[in-house]
């Protein structure tokens, strides 16, 4: 790919992949040479489900908020919206709230019941990175989704929100990522995320 040539990337270089579902975009950012992530892409996420907020039991048409990984075992190249991977909704902190929900994915086919769906053309390059990624050694990728960009000033704006005090959690990984540059590993420890190396 001669984008990737032009951003001194690699073809089947580690990949992240960051989900704000208020501005419906998909970013995929892959490992640079000085082993820190450089944003490749942004992707117009073409529907989602439901309003900002995770999601928290089957068929409430939530898109899931938090943090998840997807290894090959969580790629369906035979799926019925034409290419997707299974974010692993629900995590360990999802199973400890309580919330329940199965088959969340990122596809093509640009429809959406609990899922982000893409294009068909945006999901085909998404798809081939991460593919190569894990063929390359990557174990797995991670995949964060955020309502918004958590910076101070616009979660200050949701004060009131019933879903503040979680969005300050997911902010702890947000901001990690913006200070290292590189995801961090994620935990779950009396009913929080916790963020590390």
């Amino acid at each position: 790919m001669s984008e990737l040539t032009a951003q001194n990337l690699e073809y089947g270089a580690p990949i992240f992949i960051r989900i704000f579902k208020g501005a419906s975009t998909l970013e995929l950012w892959m490992e640079s040479n000085d082993g820190k992530f450089k944003l490749f892409k942004e992707y117009e996420i073409c529907a989602y489900s439901g309003d900002l907020g995770p999601k928290e039991q089957e068929g409430d048409l939530q898109s899931p908020e938090g943090f998840y990984f997807v290894n090959a075992g969580r790629l369906n190249p035979w799926s019925q919206f034409h290419l997707s991977f299974n974010l692993g909704y629900p995590n360990k902190y999802d199973r400890m709230q309580g919330r329940t929900g199965s088959a969340l994915m990122v596809h093509g086919d640009c429809v959406s019941i609990g899922c982000y769906a893409m294009t068909d053309t945006n999901i085909n390059e998404i798809y081939t990175l991460a593919t190569e990624a894990l063929k390359g050694g990557q174990p797995f990728f991670r995949v964060h989704a955020f309502p918004f960009k958590l910076t101070d000033e616009n979660l200050d704006k949701y004060r009131d929100h019933r879903w503040y005090e979680f969005w300050r959690n997911l902010q702890g990984g947000y901001k990690y990522f913006l200070v290292h540059g590189r995801p961090p590993n994620v935990e779950v420890e009396q009913g929080k995320y916790v963020f590390g190396v």
